[in-house]
């Protein structure tokens, strides 16, 4: 699929969502957020899509919202805004909820809701020359939409410094901070992409759908019995599961999994 702004392109049981809005960095507005979120809940329908990575055209990741869109929206009633700002957080939500792995690929910018489709994914991976921001205080803003998955990601602590101050970081400190996963040189940026989406495609693909829903179901909640019964049920389930016995199948007699058969 290609449109004016999200370029999609299929490889192999991999789909790279890229924003295509180079002379802008890739920045929001309601048409892009609209569009990629049709796009995002497309590929966690489609069969032959097993990763999704998601990538900016041109010199930066995403700076965030749009400059011209800003000033329509500063003109607009508060219900337009809370309209405009629902369709933001569901299409967060629609990420970060993707029943696919997902992986960031950051180079350039990574500002405002950049940092927040970033810490959407999974996994993410950036640049040396990367630099993020959660900018929105500089313009007497909020980072609102994004706050539960930065805040998941960083945790409370340097959210308060990063979301507060406004300032730059660079890639090494975003991964101090646990935003991305590792740092490289851009020319080795692909390698590490590609090889972590074909180690992403040698899993279960449904046991990777129900991890990611048990993480979310178990982070932060206290470990007693009922979360101890409830995990304890999940792996019997998984156990007997076509694809659970395919896997140790596969394990023992020393071949490589058919996922597709499950």
């Amino acid at each position: 699929m290609t449109d004016a702004s999200i370029i999609t392109a299929k490889d192999n049981g991999r789909a790279t969502v890229t924003l295509n809005r180079p002379d802008v960095h890739n920045a929001f507005d309601d048409e892009l957020i609209a569009r990629l979120a049709g796009e995002l809940e497309k590929l966690d329908q489609d069969p032959d899509v097993g990763v999704v990575v998601l990538a900016g055209e041109g010199k930066s990741f995403s700076a965030g919202a749009d400059l011209n869109w800003m000033r329509r929206v500063a003109e607009y009633c508060e219900a337009e805004n809370l309209a405009g700002a629902v369709a933001m957080a569901q299409m967060l939500k629609t990420l970060h909820g993707l029943s696919k792995p997902t992986i960031a690929r950051v180079h350039g910018a990574a500002f405002g809701g950049g940092v927040g489709l970033v810490a959407c994914c999974d996994i993410a991976f950036a640049s040396e020359a990367a630099l993020f921001s959660l900018s929105e205080t500089k313009l007497g803003l909020v980072p609102a939409t994004i706050s539960p998955y930065v805040i998941t990601a960083i945790g409370e602590r340097q959210s308060r410094r990063y979301m507060l101050s406004a300032e730059r970081f660079d890639a090494l400190e975003a991964m101090r901070i646990g935003l991305v996963h590792g740092v490289v040189a851009a020319a080795d940026l692909d390698q590490v992409i590609d090889e972590m989406a074909a180690t992403l495609l040698a899993n279960g693909p449904k046991a990777m759908a129900e991890v990611k829903e048990m993480i979310v179901s178990v982070a932060g909640r206290p470990i007693d019995d009922d979360l101890a019964n409830e995990t304890a049920a999940l792996i019997a389930r998984i156990r007997v599961s076509e694809e659970g016995r395919e896997g140790l199948a596969s394990f023992l007699e020393k071949r490589k999994p058919d996922w597709g058969k499950c």
